[in-house]
């Protein structure tokens, strides 16, 4: 058995590529994953000067960002599939030259439906670059160097996030909305030129099948993501349940995913391969996958407008306030390179779990009157926490996959980290909207008419306002109500904030217990038989 494993780790070995090719090959995925990964945020903070161009309203401008978010979804599980069937290197090219050009569509929209019809379709081409990346990353390096190799990949996927608001936000400033699409252009060309030149040509066997198109499983899974990931998005903004639209595509999602799940176990040639799921490291990872999405997506949702609402931060500033974290993500990606493999990758992601936890628990103490220097530490220790987690529990994922397996593999941990994003959005958006509103009428219950304290507070505000401004006394009186209650709608966000992060610190130690069920993430190499 050990010689059949020593024989197979050679046979790999020698069909990889060599020196600094293969890095080539490595900064080639790694640089076709930033850029999708970066406009899932990049949009964000330019939304207001996007809905003033195209004349769109609050809910309608939302569907930029949806419709990208929807396709992503979507596609992420198809990617083995159209590997398989067109080549990896030519799906990976195809991928990369068509999200430029949907990008540049995107700068040229001059309306809503326009604009959302290119999102989508930047969606779908980008949404194969991650797993694809991914997947090639496996299969080009062996398993000694693959801590390396993926954290290369990592710097990319952990940072972009962080990084797309930040410039997302310089470049809307100072070049205007369109310019976030735009930059793409010059980055994606010279992506698709590496991909060219670096990525190995595919294997070309004249004899062998093209796989069967399995229609059914590509619309269930279209039907099912699809109002899944709708259900997610705009669920908070109608009021979830109380919404007909809203109940019928969580039904909608629920028969779709039953109906997916027994055709592809059915049919020989499914379009999502789920027999990998029995590998326990890939179903164990896959839903701790899920948590990690809430901690990297979620609070990069949350820690934004927290700083925008509570400690009123421009754009620029807030994008500036995370990226420390992004640094230090790029830094400590580096060293768990080296340092994964040699410790069980459970230890790792435990450590980083709490660590985020306690992140989580000292950005519950801040208030008001916070400065940009006592957020810094937060940030810097999230930076970190998440790369804790992120790189072993990638390879104690997908590291003892059979070549073969990894994949569909890749798009379907891929899959579980985008909608683990996208149902912490959704969960803790609903969260801070229903504890602002429960804080508020707590806190109401003691500003009466009546209340000696209240009266005191608004005949000092009604004298500021006279003395100020010289209004009447009954203008004074209107004016102070109306401070009053800015003052209480803040201390109510507050702490409606300071229970969002204790409950997300609560989540990821309660999860913590997930880990036994994967394994060491040594990378040792599985025989065929595995």
């Amino acid at each position: 058995m050990a010689s059949a494993t020593s024989k197979s780790s050679r046979s790999r070995n020698r069909s990889m590529p060599a020196g600094w090719l293969k890095w080539a090959i490595a900064l080639t995925a790694s640089l076709g994953a930033m850029l999708e990964v970066i406009d899932t945020s990049i949009v964000n903070v330019a939304l207001t000067d996007i809905q003033a161009s195209v004349g769109a309203t609050i809910s309608e401008i939302g569907w930029v960002i949806t419709g990208y978010a929807i396709a992503n979804v979507i596609i992420i599980p198809l990617t083995a599939w159209l590997g398989d069937a067109f080549g990896k290197k030519r799906y990976f090219v195809f991928s990369l030259a068509g999200f430029v050009g949907a990008s540049v569509l995107c700068g040229l929209a001059g309306s809503l439906p326009a604009l959302v019809a290119s999102r989508v379709l930047q969606g779908l081409l980008g949404g194969g670059l991650l797993a694809k990346a991914q997947s090639i990353l496996f299969e080009t390096f062996p398993p000694e160097e693959q801590g390396v190799a993926q954290a290369v990949f990592g710097v990319g996927v952990i940072a972009g996030p962080a990084i797309g608001p930040t410039l997302g936000g310089y470049l809307t400033d100072t070049l205007g909305w369109r310019w976030i699409f735009f930059i793409n252009v010059p980055v994606g060309v010279v992506a698709v030129l590496m991909a060219l030149i670096f990525l190995p040509a595919d294997e070309l066997h004249p004899d062998r099948p093209i796989p069967k198109v399995d229609w059914w499983g590509i619309g269930l899974l279209a039907i099912t993501l699809g109002s899944l990931q709708t259900f997610l998005e705009e669920g908070e903004r109608d009021g979830w349940f109380e919404s007909s639209l809203i109940t019928t595509l969580a039904i909608t999602a629920s028969v779709g995913l039953l109906l997916f799940i027994w055709r592809e176990l059915k049919v020989a040639e499914p379009a999502v391969d789920l027999r990998v799921l029995r590998h326990r490291s890939l179903a164990a990872g896959s839903v701790y996958s899920i948590v990690l999405g809430m901690g990297l997506y979620g609070t990069l949702f949350v820690i934004p407008i927290y700083a925008q609402s509570v400690l009123h931060f421009t754009a620029m500033q807030t994008g500036l306030l995370i990226m420390p974290g992004a640094l230090a993500s790029a830094v400590t990606m580096v060293v768990m390179g080296k340092v994964s493999g040699k410790i069980d990758a459970r230890v790792l992601i435990a450590g980083g779990s709490v660590f985020i936890a306690i992140v989580m628990f000292s950005l519950a103490d801040i208030n008001p009157n916070t400065g940009e220097e006592a957020l810094f530490w937060p940030m810097l220790g999230r930076g970190i926490s998440v790369v804790m987690m992120f790189l072993p529990l990638s390879l104690a994922t997908l590291g003892p996959l059979p070549k073969g397996d990894i994949a569909a593999g890749s798009g379907f941990y891929n899959l579980t980290r985008q909608l683990g994003g996208s149902i912490g959005i959704g969960v803790l958006a609903t969260i801070l909207d229903r504890r602002q509103t429960f804080h508020r009428a707590v806190l109401s219950e003691h500003i009466t008419a009546y209340d000696p304290q209240t009266q005191e507070r608004l005949n000092t505000l009604m004298g500021a306002m006279q003395n100020r401004g010289g209004v009447d006394a009954t203008t004074a009186h209107q004016q102070a109500l109306a401070l009053l209650s800015q003052t209480l709608d803040t201390q109510a966000m507050l702490l409606a904030f300071e229970d969002l992060f204790w409950v997300v610190g609560i989540v990821f130690l309660v999860t913590i217990p997930l880990l036994l069920l994967l394994g060491k993430g040594n990378r040792k190499v599985p025989t065929a038989g595995h």
